[in-house]
This record gives C-alpha cells, structure tokens and sequence, in this order.
C-alpha cells in the first residue's frame, strides 16, 4: 500500500495527485497512526488503520485552506470512521444507538443538532455528523448561536459522510441534502425541513437553533434517551455576551 509519509507517488497511481505532506505533518500523522494502532489493537490490523486515516486526510486535506491542524482532524475522523466499522462488522457494540445528522455543508444545521443531541441525551447514545458537500470550516454564526445555549460547537469541523459512518447508524437526520443523502436499509429515516443558517447572522440563525433544539429534544424523548425526556429549552445567555 502506498503511504502518506512521503512515498513519492508512480505515475500511473490513481492516488498520484497527491502533494507530498510536509515533514510536520508527517510526523503528526505518523503520532496519529501509532495512538489508532493502540486504542484498535486486536479489533484492526494497523494496514487498515493507516488506509482509513490516509483516506481521512485525503478528504479533508482536499479542502483546507490551511493544513496546520489536518492531522489532527483526520485522527478524529478516522477515530470515527473506525469506531462505526467496528459496529458494522460486530467486532465491538455497546448497546447504544448511535444517530447521525446529514445536511449540505456540515457547518450549520447538523453540528447544531449534534450539539443539543450531545447535552440532551448525554451518554445514552452516539451521535455524529456529516456533509454531502462539506465546507471549509464551522459557520460562525451557528458557533456564536449555540454559545448563547451554553454549547461550544467551535472544535468541530465539516467532513463527508462515509459508507460505514452511516450503516453503523441506527437513525439518520438528513436536512437538506436531498437525493444526495445515503439510504440504507433498516434504518430509521426522518427529514427535518430547516432552512440553512449559511450567509445568515446570528439573530437570523436563533430561530433555527430554537427549531433544531426542540426537534432534537422531541427526538431524544421517543428514543426514551438521556435524564428524562422532558422538553424545556435550554435557557440562553442571548444579550449577555
């Protein structure tokens, strides 16, 4: 297999486009693959491991403007990706549902939802997110909005959906990205009709985040999820920052 640290690519490699990563971030992604190869130890072998985190840092690395912290953010990725492989082959399951949100950019509606889902329902599911077409980074109108709530979305970052990310999924909350959402059998499908926050200002974007937080709490109630199912907004900090 070829690999991300360097290797100078043949010509007639289908991956051949590829830059050569700087030594910095080979170092980073040599770090990552090591930390993956330990925390999957005996679920994956480490030819897996890399193939995913090469793959994780291809597709995020494709749209970055800067690349600093790519490698970081493909260790998360990847993170995911193995974790949802994992459940999809029945190699690991800890019996919680897992729900995955889909929209356009990844940086508005779904990192929004993800963060009520996350206080809402707190350790009594998984919850991840997904872009059919990802942006570059989180809408700052959206982080802005969700702090009123008291919910640092500002670590996240937009990514794709990936094939495994979504049979692992039990639930699937599209909004927005039509024909382009994957559907799989036996799962639960719900589309939540929710105008895009981007280009929108923080007062134009509170009313979305009031929206997805009541669907979100709707949601967590009938997946009898979390603390207690009780529907009461979270009180926002809106004027006093």
């Amino acid at each position: 297999m070829s690999s991300i640290y360097g290797t100078p690519r043949l010509p007639d490699h289908p991956e051949a486009a590829r830059p050569i990563v700087a030594l910095e971030e080979q170092v980073a992604l040599k770090a990552a693959t090591a930390r993956l190869a330990d925390e999957f130890h005996g679920i994956f072998e480490p030819e897996t491991i890399e193939r995913f985190l090469v793959s994780s840092y291809d597709e995020l690395a494709d749209r970055a403007t800067v690349t600093n912290f790519v490698p970081l953010l493909a260790e998360r990725f990847a993170r995911q990706r193995l974790h949802a492989l994992a459940r999809v082959e029945s190699l690991h399951h800890d019996g919680k549902p897992v729900v995955l949100f889909l929209c356009t950019h990844n940086a508005g509606r779904s990192q929004m939802a993800l963060g009520f889902f996350a206080r809402h329902a707190g350790d009594t599911a998984v919850a991840w997110s997904g872009g059919s077409e990802p942006a570059v980074s989180t809408n700052p109108a959206a982080i802005a909005a969700m702090a009123e709530r008291g919910i640092d979305i500002s670590g996240e970052y937009p990514k794709p959906w990936t094939d495994e990310v979504v049979r692992a999924a039990d639930v699937v909350i599209t909004m927005g990205c039509g024909d382009t959402c994957p559907v799989f059998p036996g799962k639960r499908y719900e589309e939540w009709t929710i105008e895009d926050p981007a280009g929108l200002d923080v007062e134009s974007v509170r009313p979305i985040r009031d929206d997805l937080e009541r669907r979100v709490q709707r949601l967590v109630a009938e997946m009898q999820l979390g603390a207690g199912a009780a529907l009461t907004p979270t009180p926002s900090r809106e004027g006093t920052e």
